[in-house]
């Protein structure tokens, strides 16, 4: 988020910093609390919690879970994306 606050300032917008840190908040807090419970709760589902570098199924349990991850907030995204007719990055 302090990326994009940060983009948002001094970029093409050049938006005052609370309007970049309020429009960066808007853009990205959903999506990726989203993101990051859903990929959480499917790895904790598949792994119980242990890491486990040298075992196949941990690194398919992170490819799975990091699939989830980016699936779980693409209706929102879309959603916003039809709803304000413009990317948010």
């Amino acid at each position: 988020m302090l990326l994009e606050t940060t983009l948002l300032r001094f970029g093409r917008d050049r938006l005052p910093w609370v309007a970049a840190g309020q429009t960066a908040a808007g853009m990205s807090v959903i999506s990726m609390v989203t993101m990051e419970l859903a990929e959480n709760a499917v790895d904790y589902y598949l792994t119980g919690g242990v890491v486990q570098l040298d075992s196949p199924a941990f690194w398919g349990a992170a490819l799975l879970s990091a699939s989830v991850g980016f699936l779980a907030p693409l209706p929102y995204n879309y959603q916003r994306l039809r709803k304000y007719g413009k990317a948010c990055h």
